[in-house]
């Protein structure tokens, strides 16, 4: 089938790729502007005053609050109001909206939060691009979906609302700030209508029926004391458990209309590979060049690239990992002060270990604050996975006299 004639080509950076996927399923949206991620609220605010339509045939409601943790709290507010509702922010702003994330995920609303990810301001404040603020939520129980190129972004921001629609669970959708979020590329956009047909009508339905409504009362916001709580708490699980194959339908979906194919883990490089890096977000394309250079040379190497991270499938991992892997490099974008191991690599210990696998695992920081990935550096972590005992816990881009 020739996917091409169907899509318009334009050229746009990631964070408007995001804004015309989320603007497509996004009935209403607060926002508070933080860069990198403004972009996203500018262009849903202009293609709303200029009466662009959803796929409801709706213009979005738009409303800029006095701060994230606002807008995150109208957010909340228009979900449970039976309003599809989305956001877009980055850094502390994320870490605003924290406690409401808790509360839209424990009551299973389908929100979205798009995140251009930026450095949490520690010892000096960074503008600039990192995981930082997204690892500083991944236990807040919304789903957590990476894209690593501005045309994953517009892709990946449709598969997010689609699931959560699907799954009643809340995501967040990232991708790297300016590196991706400012990044222009010719894409192929997908034209609404076909969004619409991707919709699960009784899934949207339901929540619907849920919307506070004093003519249909229920209870929400309840006090609960030891004696339930444990138990409710639990009771979402399966939810969550069935979130890794509702991805994975639309992403099928998505290829079928499309030609472009995502999973939830994506292999590239040589099907007999030894050595693999894991990681997300836009180092994912760097290190793709460096595998294609390395198994010219001879290399058997690959990069496994994480869309979801949250939640974890460690069926879906291990069926990406090819069987002859020995040794693993897990590259995270931020510093886990005081952790064993920063939060991608930790999951990939895990999920060898409850697999049985027995792969030999090294991790290492990198891009932190936006500093520069090069080609180089990736192919050092080749590199370095060819030692007999590789280095763990290391750093690329940076001399680090203090730490060895």
């Amino acid at each position: 089938m020739n996917h091409q004639k169907k899509y318009l080509q334009k050229t746009m950076d990631g964070n408007e790729a995001c804004a015309y996927g989320a603007y497509a399923f996004t009935e209403t949206a607060a926002i508070f502007p933080i860069t990198p991620a403004s972009p996203m609220a500018e262009k849903t605010e202009q293609w709303t005053t200029q009466g662009k339509e959803n796929i409801f045939g709706q213009r979005v409601l738009l409303e800029q609050m006095q701060s994230e943790a606002g807008a995150a709290g109208a957010m909340h507010g228009a979900l449970l109001a039976g309003s599809l509702s989305a956001t877009y922010t980055a850094s502390q702003g994320l870490l605003l909206m924290i406690p409401e994330m808790y509360k839209m995920a424990g009551e299973l609303l389908p929100g979205v939060i798009h995140v251009a990810a930026r450095t949490v301001a520690s010892h000096a404040l960074s503008i600039f691009g990192d995981h930082s603020d997204v690892m500083a939520v991944r236990q807040s129980g919304f789903a957590l979906l990476a894209s690593s190129s501005v045309q994953e972004a517009l892709d990946l921001s449709c598969i997010a609302h689609l699931s959560a629609i699907k799954g009643s669970v809340p995501f967040l959708h990232f991708f790297d700030g300016f590196r991706t979020s400012h990044e222009l590329q010719k894409i192929e956009t997908i034209p609404y209508e076909e969004l619409r047909e991707m919709v699960d009508a009784n899934a949207l339905k339901s929540f619907r029926e849920k919307a506070l409504d004093p003519a249909h009362a229920f209870v929400r916001g309840t006090s609960q004391n030891p004696d339930i709580f444990f138990q409710q708490r639990e009771a979402a699980q399966p939810y969550y458990d069935a979130l890794p194959e509702i991805v994975e339908m639309y992403l099928e979906k998505l290829a079928q209309k499309t030609g472009r194919s995502y999973h939830l883990f994506d292999f590239y490089g040589s099907p007999q590979a030894k050595h693999v890096i894991v990681a997300m977000g836009s180092v994912c394309e760097t290190a793709m060049e460096v595998v294609d250079r390395l198994r010219q040379a001879g290399e058997a190497v690959g990069i496994l690239r994480v869309h979801l991270y949250r939640p974890f499938s460690i069926r879906h991992f291990l069926h990406a990992l090819p069987e002859t892997v020995e040794k693993i490099a897990v590259l995270d974008r931020t510093k886990e002060t005081g952790a064993v191991g920063e939060p991608l690599y930790l999951d990939v210990c895990t999920a060898l270990q409850e697999g049985g696998k027995r792969i030999s695992v090294v991790g290492g920081r990198y891009g932190i604050g936006q500093k520069d990935t090069t080609p180089e550096q990736i192919a050092a972590v080749f590199a370095n996975l060819n030692q007999e005992n590789p280095k763990n816990h290391f750093t690329i881009g940076i001399r680090d006299d203090l730490n060895g």
